[in-house]
């Protein structure tokens, strides 16, 4: 999240806390009640972490939080244990690891999606190539501002996809071939007379055997 005057940045939850925006360092807050300290063991408030960042990633699959970044986090205060984790009352933010972006480029900044708060504009990874001539937010400018690292996530689970290398002009016309579509024509323009002549030569040929054809045809009763 990019503060409304740009001279902060933070982080925002999915569902519940989803109203909230926190720091690189912040204390949890329940968004349900006021009365109790987080996390709660009849609550499900608090922040959540996993072990290990392979669990991060195979979250992040689905919809609601696929456009979430990584964060590596120190847990520290009140904490419940759970089968992939701690919730927790206190975390500070160690480093940010963004995903890619949605055409599937590696990402180079975060640009402005919409959806933010009051005071806060929502950001996602975005590429070179997708940013074009917008204004957006380097990720060393986000670093900067949060205090911590920022870089790029190639987890394995980007590996098996990628963008399709872009067709050359020869490509789109379905390759350099010559007129009988047998092989490229040479660049250089001496080379291409004999080419040419034996192409001439061929399509006289064929010529002459069509009109063959075609006289043997109309020449019947």
């Amino acid at each position: 999240m990019l503060s409304s005057d740009g001279a902060a940045v933070g982080f925002n939850g999915v569902a519940l806390g989803r109203s909230q925006v926190y720091g690189t360092v912040a204390e949890a807050v329940c968004v349900q009640s006021s009365r109790h300290r987080c996390p709660s063991t009849w609550c499900d408030c608090g922040f959540y972490c996993f072990h290990d960042a392979e669990s991060a990633r195979a979250l992040a699959c689905d919809e609601q939080y696929e456009r979430s970044v990584l964060l590596e986090i120190l847990a520290s205060g009140r904490y419940v244990s759970y089968e992939l984790g701690l919730r927790y009352q206190r975390q500070t933010v160690r480093s940010v690891r963004v995903g890619r972006c949605r055409c599937g480029r590696t990402a180079a900044a975060l640009d402005d999606v919409g959806g933010g708060i009051v005071g806060w504009r929502r950001l996602e990874p975005v590429c070179r190539e997708c940013a074009g001539r917008r204004a957006v937010l380097s990720l060393e400018k986000f670093g900067t501002l949060a205090g911590v690292p920022v870089s790029g996530d190639e987890g394995g689970g980007y590996a098996p996809m990628g963008p399709l290398a872009p067709l050359s002009d020869s490509d789109r016309a379905g390759g350099p071939a010559d007129v009988g579509g047998r092989g490229p024509v040479p660049d250089d323009p001496e080379a291409e007379i004999p080419l040419l002549t034996a192409e001439v030569t061929l399509l006289q040929a064929r010529l002459d055997e069509l009109q063959r054809r075609l006289g043997r045809l109309t020449d019947r009763p």
